[in-house]
């Protein structure tokens, strides 16, 4: 029987780089979030991720299903899978953005937001910001995770 690839050594001041790297190659994470005692898990489409923070921004409409799950249970995590099966999964709380300038500058910044919903004061638009609490790496076949260090002005 052969031998299971051995992964590289890594040096842990390289994972914020290694973590940042995966998420601009997967761009679209899974967010998982509880519906009750049952989890669930769907892609999203970020429409901004501040890399020095790790902090995660994702557009949501009022009337998925989503929404009710995390007004019930803010705790969500992001699973970032890179082609080369590179793992980033950031753990935190789902909270709305109600910070105005953001906002606008997110708005701006996204045809497709501005295209679909028509307005930034569209009801049903909900911009979550997810602030990391744990971060972790996880190389192909490494089968083990490792921690990164949180930094920035939310953390």
């Amino acid at each position: 029987m052969p031998s299971p690839p051995q992964p590289e050594p890594i040096d842990p001041a390289t994972l914020p780089d290694l973590c940042r790297a995966v998420i601009r190659e997967a761009k679209f994470p899974m967010l998982a979030s509880l519906d009750g005692d049952q989890a669930r898990v769907r892609p999203v489409s970020p429409v901004r991720v501040d890399e020095d923070s790790f902090t995660v921004y994702v557009a949501n409409l009022r009337s998925y299903h989503k929404t009710g799950e995390i007004a019930a249970n803010p705790k969500v995590e992001l699973c970032y899978l890179a082609p080369n099966h590179d793992q980033v999964r950031i753990t935190g709380v789902a909270e709305i953005l109600d910070d105005r300038p953001l906002l606008e500058e997110i708005w701006e910044s996204n045809p497709l937001l501005r295209r679909y919903l028509g307005s930034l004061d569209n009801p049903q638009l909900i911009i979550y910001r997810i602030v990391p609490d744990r971060l972790r790496f996880m190389r192909e076949w490494a089968l083990e995770y490792h921690e990164v260090p949180i930094s920035g002005p939310e953390n």
